[in-house]
């Protein structure tokens, strides 16, 4: 069962992060959908995207190795796959976040 949800979760960060791939979807992304069409104007939003499509793959990632231990019978790969998204999305959240990458 837990395995069935790991895999799920996982799959979900995999298609948001093809559909922020592709170049679309960019009303996905909290902060930027709500913004200004002025403040939207200032922002690259393929480099957005570029980002936020890794981020969600490297998320799927983590969930994958809480996955594999379920296949594996190891239960320390939960908790080191649950400690690798922790760690990734505050280190994602924080580039994501700071500095001016994103602006044209």
């Amino acid at each position: 069962m837990l395995l069935a949800v790991f895999l799920v979760i996982s799959a979900l960060f995999v298609v948001l992060g093809i559909i922020f791939a592709s170049g679309k979807g960019a009303n996905l992304i909290a902060g930027y959908n709500t913004a200004s069409r002025k403040e939207k104007a200032k922002t690259d939003e393929k480099k957005l995207l570029k980002a936020m499509s890794v981020f969600m793959f490297v998320l799927a990632g983590c969930f994958l190795v809480s996955a594999l231990s379920q296949v594996l019978n190891v239960k320390s790969l939960i908790w080191i796959g649950q400690a690798l998204f922790a760690a990734s999305l505050i280190i994602g959240l924080i580039y994501l976040n700071t500095g001016d990458r994103f602006r044209n």
